[in-house]
């Protein structure tokens, strides 16, 4: 017995069949959807003349799937750690014994150092 798997785009704007699925991000949020050729011509052209004075940025991997804002991944040796937590009592932050510590205290440390 065999079997066919048809995959079928629909236009998310109008039901339409779509050509495929666009990708594109606006302040750190990235979005897709599914456009007709037609559609997809009515957002580049709507988007064209912010594109044309923008800067190309190249995205980065460790930021994909997390929120604006939020702190990049750091790898901290032991030793490290150990000097950022007793650097951050000494200056009176809230900083666990073990564990990892938060992103905006290490922010802070290396600010100061």
């Amino acid at each position: 017995m065999a079997k066919r798997i048809v995959e079928s785009f629909v236009d998310d704007i109008d039901g339409s069949e779509a050509g495929g699925t666009t990708r594109f991000a606006l302040d750190g949020t990235s979005y897709e959807i599914d456009l007709s050729g037609t559609n997809r011509d009515q957002l580049e052209k709507a988007l064209a003349p912010f594109i044309t004075k923008a800067r190309a940025v190249r995205a980065d991997r460790s930021l994909r799937g997390r929120r604006a804002g939020a702190a990049t991944p750091r790898t901290v040796t032991r030793e490290k750690s150990t000097e950022i937590r007793r650097w951050a009592k000494a200056q009176g932050l809230p900083v666990s014994e073990r564990g990892r510590i938060a992103a905006t205290v290490v922010e802070q440390y290396e600010a100061a150092h």
